[in-house]
């Protein structure tokens, strides 16, 4: 299994999702130890994606069906 193959590569590289950094406690920017305070939707060369530190978004809610969509 190639790395690739492991994850989506449509998620754009920012610092809120790089191993490196670190959330501050309000979530209003990222601590990262080689350039200091920066910007969640930022990215650096030094980039690694971390999946743990991704949130996915919530999947929509289904809609509800009773007894007569299913029948003929």
């Amino acid at each position: 299994m190639f790395r690739q193959d492991l994850f989506d590569p449509a998620i754009e590289p920012c610092c809120a999702y790089c191993a490196h950094g670190a959330p501050t406690q309000d979530g209003a920017s990222i601590l990262c130890p080689r350039h200091g305070v920066m910007l969640p939707g930022d990215r650096c060369r030094k980039y690694l994606y971390d999946p743990l530190s991704r949130v996915p978004s919530r999947q929509p809610r289904l809609p509800s069906f009773d007894a007569k969509d299913f029948s003929l």
